[in-house]
């Protein structure tokens, strides 16, 4: 990229203000300039790239928080420069971490004594925590095993084929193998019966999960709690529980304070959740919980000086910010109980009103519950003029990002839409949202007889002009869809960057 600059009599160069009036060649896009260029263009430049991105507040793919107050914010961005690693330097934040974690143990009824404090670390998010908490359990079995003098190379987790990709990455990254209950149509979570029939020796722990990314169903922790003490007492194993409440571990506490879901179940022995999720916190942060030190092996901890004073750490990255944890204290002394309570309720009631409005068109099957992560999961009843995707990509046209998917193994041939319910999706936006499914709804429907009587045209005249009358013409619909994915290809071997 070459700016033109103007030159002031002392023989300075003065910066433009606005790139694009002064560009004259491409800025390359996987290799640095050879010159710099001035801060207002490279700002410019970015942003006019970044117009191009969807609206966070519209991508109801998305679990991750999109909005926070101004304060908050503000919080951040003073505190951004801070590194978390450094609790030598910056012991406030060290802390308001430790307040944290003892406050999220609080509220999963961790069994902490007055003169105790409980066992966790933030992290970077529930990816993090689960890889945490799995290093936790591979190690402490290892060990007995190896009192035991058993081989202890053969570890394995059972989960529910609806376990989010970072459970794979730990069983491959680690070397522990995942052995997933299989889901069946009109039941997309974990059977504990099933699980526990799973579990062997060799298992570490099973999985259960607290919102299920699919649906955003809970699992039944207690039963395959009760299911497991028995399977224990049995063959004198000590299997025990994670739960992986990235999603629901903020929803839950407030919505149905009853559930036994948590550490008021004996083997529940850890539990994560995300911080940027229903804690209502920009990305990224997640925290993990142990029940006891028990629960966390002395040697999986590192102690260093070299930042000033002795510093235990258990953690897979080393620098991280600080100003997610900072925001996460915001939020929990900011909302209490009583605030966070009401956001909660507030999601829930909007995933009503949008549920109501999709069942009034008569056109979809809810697979989600309505207890649970607020969302709504939706498949078509009758697929056969246009799929969910056909609504995904129509969707965009008015801005909303929602995501169209099949279901895991055994139940892949369910092809489902999912909108996630956040603080940020208002009662305005729901119903907005329903018009404009109705009005893609009535466009598909459109087309789709349009592409059959132009199809059938073709075809008879393709018929009477053949001996055997058999036609090979695609059909309109095939043939949008192929030129769509050719533009796209196209697009994805362009080689120069756009200023």
């Amino acid at each position: 990229m070459v700016l033109s600059r103007a030159i002031s009599s002392a023989g300075d160069s003065v910066a433009c203000t606005f790139a694009s009036r002064y560009v004259r060649e491409e800025l390359p896009r996987y290799r640095m300039p050879e010159q710099s260029i001035p801060k207002e263009a490279a700002y410019q430049i970015i942003t006019d790239e970044l117009m191009l991105d969807g609206n966070p507040r519209l991508n109801l793919a998305s679990f991750v928080t999109t909005w926070m107050e101004p304060e908050c914010a503000k919080l951040m961005m003073d505190s951004v420069n801070k590194n978390y690693v450094d609790m030598d330097e910056y012991p406030v934040t060290t802390e308001l971490q430790n307040r944290c974690v003892n406050m999220i143990a609080h509220l999963f009824n961790a069994p902490i004594k007055e003169d105790e404090t409980a066992i966790g670390v933030s992290t970077v998010g529930s990816s993090e925590a689960i890889m945490l908490a799995g290093l936790a359990f591979k190690r402490k079995w290892q060990n007995k095993r190896k009192e035991q003098g058993k081989p202890c190379d053969k570890p394995n987790i059972v989960t529910g084929a609806n376990v989010q990709v970072c459970w794979e990455k730990f069983a491959r990254y680690f070397e522990v193998e995942l052995k997933e209950v299989k889901l069946t149509e009109g039941y997309y979570v974990m059977d504990p019966l099933k699980a526990v029939e799973m579990v062997d020796e060799n298992t570490i722990c099973v999985a259960a999960i607290l919102g299920s990314t699919l649906t955003g169903e809970y699992e039944d922790v207690k039963l395959l709690n009760d299911l497991l003490v028995e399977k224990n007492k049995e063959t004198g194993w000590n299997v025990p529980i994670h739960v992986d409440a990235a999603s629901g571990g903020f929803i839950a506490p407030f919505l149905q304070p009853e559930l036994e879901w948590d550490f008021r179940l004996p083997l529940v022995k850890s539990i994560n959740v995300s911080g940027h999720k229903y804690g209502l916190v920009y990305p990224g942060v997640g925290w993990v919980i142990w029940r006891s030190k028990d629960d966390l092996p002395d040697e999986l901890i590192f102690h260093i000086n070299y930042l000033g004073t002795d510093q235990p750490t258990f953690t897979l990255n080393f620098s991280k910010g600080a100003s997610q944890i900072i925001a996460q204290y915001y939020q929990l002394i900011r909302l209490g109980f009583e605030g966070y309570k009401h956001i909660m309720e507030n999601c829930k009631g909007n995933a009503a009103i949008l549920r109501e409005g999709i069942e009034a068109t008569g056109r979809f099957k809810v697979l989600s519950k309505e207890d649970g992560v607020p969302l709504l999961a939706i498949s078509l009843k009758d697929s056969t003029g246009f799929t969910v995707f056909d609504i995904s990509e129509n969707l965009r046209r008015f801005g909303w990002i929602v995501p169209a998917y099949t279901m895991p193994a055994d139940a892949e041939h369910v092809a489902v839409l999912r909108v996630v319910i956040r603080e940020d999706f208002s009662r305005s936006l729901a119903q907005r949202l329903i018009a404009d499914i109705n009005k893609v709804l009535r466009e598909l429907d459109a087309h789709a007889v349009h592409a059959v009587k132009i199809t059938t045209a073709v075809a008879t005249q393709a018929s009477e002009g053949m001996d055997d009358g058999v036609v090979t013409k695609k059909s309109v619909l095939d043939t949008e869809k192929e030129f769509a994915s050719a533009c796209m290809d196209l697009l994805k071997n362009k080689k120069t960057g756009v200023c």
